[in-house]
């Protein structure tokens, strides 16, 4: 009977415990406690690592603490200037070129004279859900400066052979081809659902005031759609200072860095010559480039308030 009371106690223990901190306000902790620890397992801690190693070096195995060092170097490195040069030469032509190609598509497919909507939609999108690697290889063999599709095309037109991937203009503008293929339809989607959401009042009252296709256009579609350019040139700003896979592989950054990137400048700082302080401090010098970039954006296409 003692044993048996002793149990109970026991029982009585665990079911208080649980009760204590397995309760109706308690219960949905546990639930967001896995993907809250895996945020600061593979997110967190690695933002504050590699801060700490932006302040890094290392001699064989061992780190040792340099303070500015890594941050100092930037300032007198050619080929960090040259490679956000490269950077802000692409994000000055690609982007606009893009947005532009892109609300002109959206227009079109929002149109209601056009047929098989979906079909077109599907196929303006399906680049950006295209593998970029065979996408690349594609492009390579299109862009090949001996037996591509591209120069064999100028020839029939008596065109002279262009080095698309070995000139260090044609490499930039064969980069911002590919890029602007790849995401126009990205961006039409976006304007797309944009159009969407303007009032078809608009365009009847214009059209009894005389206003045709193109005053519509420039007077109440592109005013309209102003959310959705700040939140696209934002975002597409972003995504070309982060430009990589493009530049690694189809030119591998050449020639002569005429096609160097910032990100890939760090990876092969990093990567290659394990010099991981160094790639640290320059990817933190590029997210205070990205936040100054956004703000000031923001404040010059964005709403006064």
């Amino acid at each position: 009977m003692k044993e048996m009371r002793t149990s109970l106690t026991s029982s009585e223990r665990k079911e208080k415990t649980k009760k204590l901190y397995i309760t109706p306000k308690t219960a949905p902790y546990y639930f967001l406690a896995p993907s809250v620890i895996l945020l600061v397992i593979f997110t967190l801690y690695p933002v504050i690592s590699s801060f700490i190693l932006s302040f890094q070096s290392m001699k064989g195995s061992e780190k040792y603490f340099v303070g500015m060092a890594n941050y100092t170097k930037l300032l007198r490195d050619p080929i960090f200037y040259k490679s956000l040069n490269n950077t802000f030469q692409i994000l000055i032509i690609q982007v606009p070129i893009m947005l532009s190609i892109a609300v002109v598509i959206a227009v079109g497919l929002n149109s209601a004279l056009l047929r098989f909507k979906g079909f077109f939609r599907t196929v303006f999108f399906l680049p950006a859900i295209t593998a970029l690697v065979a996408a690349s290889i594609v492009f390579m063999v299109i862009l090949d400066d001996n037996y591509g599709l591209a120069n064999y095309v100028l020839s029939l037109a008596g065109i002279d052979p262009i080095n698309w991937l070995s000139h260090p203009f044609w490499a930039k503008m064969s980069i911002i081809a590919v890029m602007t293929w790849r995401w126009t339809g990205y961006n039409m989607v976006i304007f797309l659902a944009g159009l969407q959401t303007i009032s078809p009042d608009l365009y009847e009252a214009s059209e009894i005031d005389g206003a045709g296709p193109i005053k519509q256009f420039f007077y109440i579609t592109l005013p309209q759609l102003k959310p959705v350019f700040i939140f696209t040139v934002v975002m597409s700003t972003i995504g070309t200072l982060q430009l990589f896979d493009e530049a690694y592989i189809l030119t591998g950054g050449g020639p002569n860095n005429a096609t160097m990137t910032i990100t890939l400048y760090l990876y092969e700082t990093g990567f290659k010559n394990f010099n991981f302080g160094y790639a640290s401090a320059m990817a933190y010098v590029l997210v205070i480039i990205i936040a100054v970039i956004s703000w000031v954006q923001m404040k010059i296409v964005g709403d006064s308030e």
